[in-house]
Protein backbone atom coordinates (compact mmCIF):
# COMPACT_ATOMS: atom_id res chain seq x y z
CA UNK A 1 0.00 0.00 0.00
CA UNK A 2 1.44 3.19 -1.31
CA UNK A 3 0.56 7.20 0.11
CA UNK A 4 1.28 10.05 -0.92
CA UNK A 5 3.77 12.59 1.28
CA UNK A 6 2.35 16.02 2.68
CA UNK A 7 4.92 18.48 1.48
CA UNK A 8 4.06 21.87 3.57
CA UNK A 9 5.19 25.49 2.16
CA UNK A 10 4.29 28.07 5.15
CA UNK A 11 4.62 31.52 3.84
CA UNK A 12 5.34 33.93 6.80
CA UNK A 13 4.32 37.67 6.42
CA UNK A 14 3.86 40.46 9.30
CA UNK A 15 2.35 43.72 8.70
CA UNK A 16 4.55 46.98 10.07
CA UNK A 17 3.38 49.73 11.77
CA UNK A 18 4.28 53.06 13.52
CA UNK A 19 4.32 50.84 17.07
CA UNK A 20 5.97 48.23 16.10
CA UNK A 21 5.72 44.57 14.08
CA UNK A 22 2.47 42.82 14.52
CA UNK A 23 2.40 39.26 14.68
CA UNK A 24 3.13 36.85 11.97
CA UNK A 25 0.54 35.20 10.08
CA UNK A 26 0.63 31.75 8.55
CA UNK A 27 -0.41 31.01 4.79
CA UNK A 28 0.25 27.23 4.48
CA UNK A 29 0.08 25.74 1.45
CA UNK A 30 0.32 21.49 1.17
CA UNK A 31 1.03 19.62 -1.56
CA UNK A 32 1.22 15.75 -2.45
CA UNK A 33 4.53 14.60 -2.81
CA UNK A 34 6.54 11.15 -3.46
CA UNK A 35 4.37 8.48 -2.54
CA UNK A 36 5.77 5.84 0.40
CA UNK A 37 5.37 2.01 1.09
CA UNK A 38 3.58 1.43 4.32
CA UNK A 39 5.27 -1.06 6.17
CA UNK A 40 3.40 -4.62 6.34
CA UNK A 41 2.06 -4.15 10.38
CA UNK A 42 -0.43 -1.61 8.27
CA UNK A 43 -1.86 -5.07 6.49
CA UNK A 44 -2.92 -6.78 9.44
CA UNK A 45 -6.00 -8.53 10.25
CA UNK A 46 -7.82 -6.43 12.31
CA UNK A 47 -7.99 -8.35 15.78
CA UNK A 48 -10.15 -6.21 18.42
CA UNK A 49 -10.14 -8.36 21.09
CA UNK A 50 -6.28 -8.57 21.22
CA UNK A 51 -5.95 -4.81 21.19
CA UNK A 52 -8.36 -4.93 24.18
CA UNK A 53 -6.07 -7.49 25.74
CA UNK A 54 -3.35 -5.23 25.02
CA UNK A 55 -4.89 -1.76 26.22
CA UNK A 56 -6.38 -3.50 29.44
CA UNK A 57 -2.66 -5.11 30.29
CA UNK A 58 -0.96 -1.50 29.77
CA UNK A 59 -3.30 0.31 32.11
CA UNK A 60 -3.25 -2.62 34.67
CA UNK A 61 0.42 -2.44 34.61
CA UNK A 62 1.03 1.16 35.17
CA UNK A 63 -1.84 0.89 38.05
CA UNK A 64 0.04 2.62 41.21
CA UNK A 65 -0.20 0.16 44.46
CA UNK A 66 -2.27 1.93 47.47
CA UNK A 67 -3.27 0.25 50.80
CA UNK A 68 -1.74 0.93 54.20
CA UNK A 69 1.81 -0.18 54.84
CA UNK A 70 2.65 -2.92 57.72
CA UNK A 71 2.50 -1.70 61.55
CA UNK A 72 6.07 -2.87 62.60
CA UNK A 73 8.98 -1.53 64.25
CA UNK A 74 9.35 1.96 65.38
CA UNK A 75 7.15 3.52 62.45
CA UNK A 76 4.19 5.66 63.54
CA UNK A 77 1.17 3.40 63.96
CA UNK A 78 -0.85 2.79 61.38
CA UNK A 79 -4.86 4.17 61.84
CA UNK A 80 -6.53 1.79 64.19
CA UNK A 81 -3.10 0.89 65.95
CA UNK A 82 -2.29 3.77 68.31
CA UNK A 83 -3.39 2.52 71.63
CA UNK A 84 -1.32 0.85 74.18
CA UNK A 85 -2.06 -2.65 73.88
CA UNK A 86 -2.63 -6.44 76.37
CA UNK A 87 -4.30 -9.12 76.47
CA UNK A 88 -5.41 -10.15 79.54
CA UNK A 89 -4.36 -14.25 78.98
CA UNK A 90 -6.88 -17.27 79.42
CA UNK A 91 -9.00 -18.35 81.67
CA UNK A 92 -11.06 -15.00 82.64
CA UNK A 93 -14.51 -15.66 80.86
CA UNK A 94 -14.00 -12.73 78.35
CA UNK A 95 -13.07 -12.96 74.82
CA UNK A 96 -9.69 -12.99 73.75
CA UNK A 97 -9.27 -9.79 72.23
CA UNK A 98 -6.47 -6.97 73.05
CA UNK A 99 -7.22 -4.45 75.32
CA UNK A 100 -6.59 -0.96 76.16
CA UNK A 101 -3.45 -1.12 79.05
CA UNK A 102 -5.15 -0.72 82.56
CA UNK A 103 -8.70 -0.48 80.86
CA UNK A 104 -11.40 -3.22 79.54
CA UNK A 105 -12.19 -1.78 77.11
CA UNK A 106 -11.15 -3.71 73.47
CA UNK A 107 -8.77 -1.78 71.05
CA UNK A 108 -7.11 -2.41 67.16
CA UNK A 109 -9.34 -5.61 66.61
CA UNK A 110 -11.22 -4.93 63.35
CA UNK A 111 -14.34 -5.21 65.03
CA UNK A 112 -13.72 -2.66 68.07
CA UNK A 113 -14.43 1.39 67.85
CA UNK A 114 -11.53 3.02 66.51
CA UNK A 115 -10.23 -0.84 65.43
CA UNK A 116 -7.49 -1.25 61.95
CA UNK A 117 -9.70 -2.28 59.24
CA UNK A 118 -10.28 -6.30 58.87
CA UNK A 119 -8.88 -6.59 55.15
CA UNK A 120 -7.90 -3.57 53.89
CA UNK A 121 -6.38 -3.02 50.39
CA UNK A 122 -2.40 -4.10 50.87
CA UNK A 123 0.35 -2.13 49.07
CA UNK A 124 2.38 -5.11 48.24
CA UNK A 125 -0.78 -7.07 45.85
CA UNK A 126 0.58 -6.59 41.92
CA UNK A 127 -2.57 -5.61 39.48
CA UNK A 128 0.11 -5.97 36.94
CA UNK A 129 -1.59 -8.32 33.65
CA UNK A 130 0.78 -10.48 31.76
CA UNK A 131 0.87 -10.49 28.14
CA UNK A 132 2.98 -12.08 25.53
CA UNK A 133 5.02 -10.30 23.28
CA UNK A 134 3.54 -11.13 20.41
CA UNK A 135 0.12 -10.83 20.69
CA UNK A 136 1.44 -7.37 22.57
CA UNK A 137 3.18 -6.59 18.79
CA UNK A 138 0.23 -8.38 17.16
CA UNK A 139 -2.67 -5.81 18.72
CA UNK A 140 -0.02 -2.67 18.05
CA UNK A 141 -0.03 -3.55 13.94
CA UNK A 142 -4.02 -4.89 13.97
CA UNK A 143 -4.27 -0.86 15.80
CA UNK A 144 -2.15 0.54 13.11
CA UNK A 145 -3.82 -1.10 10.45
CA UNK A 146 -7.13 0.03 11.65
CA UNK A 147 -6.13 3.46 11.55
CA UNK A 148 -5.81 3.69 7.88
CA UNK A 149 -9.75 3.03 7.73
CA UNK A 150 -11.94 5.92 7.18
CA UNK A 151 -15.37 4.35 8.26
CA UNK A 152 -13.27 3.19 11.60
CA UNK A 153 -11.78 6.55 12.21
CA UNK A 154 -14.91 8.68 11.77
CA UNK A 155 -17.22 6.03 13.95
CA UNK A 156 -14.61 6.60 16.63
CA UNK A 157 -16.10 9.88 16.38
CA UNK A 158 -12.96 11.69 14.54
CA UNK A 159 -14.10 14.94 12.33
CA UNK A 160 -12.19 14.92 9.43
CA UNK A 161 -12.26 17.09 6.20
CA UNK A 162 -14.07 16.13 2.63
CA UNK A 163 -10.55 16.78 1.21
CA UNK A 164 -8.31 14.13 3.27
CA UNK A 165 -8.45 11.25 0.96
CA UNK A 166 -6.24 8.59 2.23
CA UNK A 167 -5.32 7.64 6.00
CA UNK A 168 -2.05 7.84 7.25
CA UNK A 169 -1.04 11.13 6.68
CA UNK A 170 2.34 11.33 6.53
CA UNK A 171 4.29 14.61 6.97
CA UNK A 172 7.41 15.16 4.40
CA UNK A 173 9.35 18.31 3.46
CA UNK A 174 8.81 21.52 5.56
CA UNK A 175 9.58 25.06 3.62
CA UNK A 176 9.36 28.35 4.77
CA UNK A 177 9.41 31.43 3.26
CA UNK A 178 9.56 34.66 4.92
CA UNK A 179 10.52 38.15 2.96
CA UNK A 180 11.14 36.50 -0.41
CA UNK A 181 13.45 34.01 0.85
CA UNK A 182 12.88 30.00 1.04
CA UNK A 183 14.50 27.75 3.91
CA UNK A 184 13.77 23.91 4.43
CA UNK A 185 13.69 22.61 7.79
CA UNK A 186 13.30 19.02 8.65
CA UNK A 187 9.61 18.74 9.88
CA UNK A 188 10.62 17.24 13.30
CA UNK A 189 13.64 19.83 14.42
CA UNK A 190 10.61 22.30 14.23
CA UNK A 191 11.17 26.24 14.06
CA UNK A 192 10.76 26.96 17.62
CA UNK A 193 9.25 30.54 16.94
CA UNK A 194 5.45 30.36 17.50
CA UNK A 195 5.81 26.69 16.98
CA UNK A 196 2.08 25.61 18.05
CA UNK A 197 0.58 28.74 16.27
CA UNK A 198 2.49 26.59 13.08
CA UNK A 199 1.70 23.72 14.22
CA UNK A 200 -1.98 24.34 14.53
CA UNK A 201 -1.99 26.04 11.06
CA UNK A 202 -0.68 22.67 9.25
CA UNK A 203 -3.10 20.86 10.84
CA UNK A 204 -5.96 23.45 9.72
CA UNK A 205 -4.83 23.05 5.95
CA UNK A 206 -4.30 18.99 6.42
CA UNK A 207 -8.38 18.84 7.59
CA UNK A 208 -7.85 18.17 10.88
CA UNK A 209 -9.27 21.76 12.13
CA UNK A 210 -12.86 20.39 12.83
CA UNK A 211 -11.22 17.37 15.50
CA UNK A 212 -8.97 19.32 17.20
CA UNK A 213 -12.00 21.92 17.72
CA UNK A 214 -13.78 18.71 18.87
CA UNK A 215 -11.62 18.46 21.21
CA UNK A 216 -11.15 21.75 22.79
CA UNK A 217 -14.97 21.89 22.72
CA UNK A 218 -15.58 18.76 24.49
CA UNK A 219 -13.25 19.60 27.60
CA UNK A 220 -14.88 19.54 30.60
CA UNK A 221 -14.23 19.38 34.48
CA UNK A 222 -14.87 15.63 35.98
CA UNK A 223 -17.19 14.96 38.77
CA UNK A 224 -16.87 13.57 42.04
CA UNK A 225 -13.27 13.69 43.80
CA UNK A 226 -11.03 13.79 40.96
CA UNK A 227 -11.14 17.46 41.02
CA UNK A 228 -9.47 16.93 44.33
CA UNK A 229 -6.64 14.43 43.32
CA UNK A 230 -5.31 16.29 40.28
CA UNK A 231 -7.53 14.92 37.90
CA UNK A 232 -9.78 17.91 37.25
CA UNK A 233 -10.13 18.13 33.59
CA UNK A 234 -11.02 15.43 31.21
CA UNK A 235 -10.45 16.05 27.53
CA UNK A 236 -11.55 13.96 24.65
CA UNK A 237 -8.54 12.21 22.31
CA UNK A 238 -7.55 13.87 19.11
CA UNK A 239 -4.92 13.61 16.96
CA UNK A 240 -2.12 11.43 17.92
CA UNK A 241 1.66 12.22 16.04
CA UNK A 242 3.53 9.84 15.70
CA UNK A 243 7.40 11.01 15.55
CA UNK A 244 11.18 9.37 15.47
CA UNK A 245 11.98 11.84 17.93
CA UNK A 246 10.99 13.48 20.59
CA UNK A 247 11.78 16.89 19.47
CA UNK A 248 11.19 20.66 18.38
CA UNK A 249 7.67 19.40 16.56
CA UNK A 250 6.68 17.21 19.63
CA UNK A 251 7.35 19.27 22.09
CA UNK A 252 5.07 22.42 19.65
CA UNK A 253 2.13 20.07 19.54
CA UNK A 254 1.57 18.30 22.33
CA UNK A 255 0.23 21.83 23.91
CA UNK A 256 -2.94 21.74 21.69
CA UNK A 257 -5.80 20.18 23.43
CA UNK A 258 -6.22 16.23 22.95
CA UNK A 259 -3.08 15.84 21.00
CA UNK A 260 -0.47 13.25 21.84
CA UNK A 261 2.75 12.67 20.82
CA UNK A 262 4.74 9.63 20.97
CA UNK A 263 7.73 8.40 19.22
CA UNK A 264 7.53 5.34 16.95
CA UNK A 265 9.83 2.93 19.08
CA UNK A 266 7.86 3.26 21.61
CA UNK A 267 3.57 3.11 19.77
CA UNK A 268 1.43 0.66 21.68
CA UNK A 269 -2.09 -0.27 21.20
CA UNK A 270 -3.24 1.99 23.87
CA UNK A 271 -1.73 5.14 21.99
CA UNK A 272 -3.22 3.50 18.36
CA UNK A 273 -6.50 2.59 20.30
CA UNK A 274 -7.36 4.47 23.82
CA UNK A 275 -9.67 2.63 25.82
CA UNK A 276 -9.64 -0.68 23.07
CA UNK A 277 -11.43 1.46 20.08
CA UNK A 278 -9.33 0.95 16.96
CA UNK A 279 -9.45 3.54 14.53
CA UNK A 280 -7.50 7.04 15.98
CA UNK A 281 -6.29 9.52 13.90
CA UNK A 282 -3.24 9.44 13.42
CA UNK A 283 -0.54 11.24 11.88
CA UNK A 284 3.19 10.06 11.07
CA UNK A 285 6.09 12.12 9.88
CA UNK A 286 8.50 10.35 7.30
CA UNK A 287 11.28 9.90 9.57
CA UNK A 288 8.62 7.79 11.96
CA UNK A 289 7.31 5.85 9.56
CA UNK A 290 11.03 4.49 8.18
CA UNK A 291 11.33 4.17 11.57
CA UNK A 292 8.70 1.62 11.80
CA UNK A 293 10.46 -0.48 9.23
Amino acid sequence: MKVAVKDITNTISADELDAGRLQDTFDISVKNGSKVTLPGSFATPLREDLVKLAVASSRANRRQPYGSRPHEGKKRPMAGMKHSVEWWGKGRGVSRIMRRTGQRRGAQNPHTLGGRRAHGPKVEKNWGRKLNQKERRLARDSALAASTDMDMVSSRGHRVSEDVDALPIILGNYVEVRDGKSQEFDIESFNHGSATRKVLAIFNELGLGDDLQRARDGRKIRAGKATMRGRVHKTPKSVLLVVKEKSGLAQAARNLPGVDVVAAKDLNAEDLAPGGDVGRLTVFTKSALEELN
